[in-house]
């Protein structure tokens, strides 16, 4: 898991679907946390990336990220979930590996965000 304390222009959270997903995850792929570093430290350093996910009332984003585990390139990777409900606040909504989980509805990224 990222350490909360490096992040200085964001606050970064981390919903317990998010933890969730980190710790299957890393234990899946030797280098996830290393794979997914680079999007996090853009995102804390105030910079969007990924695309926005229509029709969620929440400002989320999606935003892929490479699986260097798997030979595919960003198309198999991970998909990275997060919402910005204030300027300076982050929050990672969820992570799962497109090779797992084809993609994630607008409904289940309100479900989590609704019980975060």
């Amino acid at each position: 898991m990222p350490n909360e304390e490096s992040y200085e222009d964001f606050e970064i959270e981390f919903t317990p679907e998010f933890k969730r997903n980190v710790r299957h995850l890393a234990k899946k792929y030797r280098h996830f946390r290393s794979d997914i570093q680079p999007v996090l430290d853009t995102l804390a350093s105030g910079k969007l990336v990924g695309v926005r996910v229509p029709k969620v009332k929440y400002a989320v984003y999606k935003v892929r990220a490479k699986n260097s585990d798997l030979t595919k390139g960003k198309s198999a990777g991970y998909r990275l979930i997060y919402c910005i409900p204030s300027k300076r606040k982050i929050v990672l909504v969820t992570v799962f590996s497109k090779t797992e989980q084809g993609d994630i509805s607008p409904a289940k990224i309100r479900e989590i965000m609704e019980r975060y």
